[in-house]
């Protein structure tokens, strides 16, 4: 089995040359999927394309997937480093799960606090806490949102696993057309593990492997800002999408 890798790169980022030197090793072809337009320092043997314009997330996601053949394919941020070895254990763990369509490594903050990457699905009251100023005050609430009472140790099952470094089974993303490219910047990770869970995918969290993510988490520190806007987007599109779980209290 094997496995390419893909970086999408939407902005200047200063964590990029250590993703790449991370990431590289690991998988093969790599592929560096660029919004900025200019020429970026990538490893030798490594792939860059350039978009003519920036287009969002899920489209260069799945453009980059699309550019590789491998059986499964690692799709990642800019601002993650995997340690060494974390793409093979996903692969260990994944010969032997025929219906593992999607992984997700444990994320942590590069100061080692856990950045939590195993979540449930969004259920509105949650949403509504989450994304407004309630948080402030019953932020608490969301802690089996974020898995943050259970701190596994051994592989187990999710809900959807965030999008900063997705370990990603080529059957699947063929059957499901990957990413939908109508979400701009956020709500397509838990989009695409929604349609694989309807579809019989499973979605695993696998704790050993390890990946360090300097997510700047904007949307959870400020209210007001563009990017905000681009996630009440994501999330009425998956509303639209899926309506049954606005039953989901």
């Amino acid at each position: 089995m094997s496995v390419a890798g893909v970086v999408v790169v939407h902005e200047p980022v200063p964590e990029l040359e250590r993703c790449l030197h991370a990431i590289r090793p690991q998988v093969d072809p790599l592929v560096v999927i660029s919004n900025l337009g200019v020429e970026l320092p990538v490893p030798e043997g490594a792939r860059l394309i350039r978009n003519e314009r920036p287009v969002g997330y899920a489209a260069n996601a799945n453009r980059g997937i699309a550019e590789t053949s491998e059986e499964f394919t690692v799709v990642c941020n800019p601002d993650t480093e995997a340690d060494p070895g974390a793409v093979a254990t996903m692969l260990g763990f994944a010969e032997f799960k025929p219906r593992l369509g999607i992984a997700g490594p444990e994320l942590r903050q590069p100061d080692g606090s856990i950045n939590p990457s195993r979540r449930r699905f969004p259920t509105v009251a949650g949403t509504v806490v989450r994304r407004t100023p309630l948080r402030r005050v019953l932020g608490d609430t969301q802690r089996k949102h974020y898995g943050l009472d259970e701190h596994p140790s051994e592989p187990v099952q999710a809900d959807w696993l965030l999008g900063g470094f997705l370990f990603l089974r080529r059957e699947m993303t063929d059957e499901l057309g990957g990413f939908d490219e109508g979400f701009r910047l956020y709500g397509e990770d838990i989009d695409l593990a929604y349609r694989a869970a309807k579809a019989g995918w499973d979605r695993w969290y696998i704790p050993n492997a390890k990946v360090v993510h300097a997510h700047q988490a904007v949307t959870d520190q400020r209210f007001l800002t563009r990017r905000t806007l681009w996630h009440w987007r994501g999330i009425a599109r998956f509303v639209r999408k899926h309506p049954e779980r606005l039953k989901a209290l």
